[in-house]
């Protein structure tokens, strides 16, 4: 006959391990962000990249490129 509750102590035990590393790290959260928020945390790291690797120059060539299609 199998060994099937060796199994399942071990895969439970790895779910545990897995469930318990994914809460240390902020795991899934349930609920909704409100977007002013989720905005505030993504800004600053945005506008650091933009400065750093040069980027704006991308966004001024892209908004006259949609400018100019739009005939403005």
């Amino acid at each position: 006959m199998a060994d099937t509750a060796g199994r399942t102590v071990i895969h439970t035990r790895r779910r545990r391990s897995i469930r318990a590393a994914a809460d240390a790290f902020g795991g899934p959260q349930t609920g909704t962000r409100h977007p002013l928020v989720a905005a505030a945390m993504v800004l600053p790291m945005a506008i650091l990249l933009t400065i750093t690797f040069g980027g704006w120059d991308a966004v001024v060539t892209q908004a006259s490129s949609v400018a100019g299609m739009l005939g403005r």
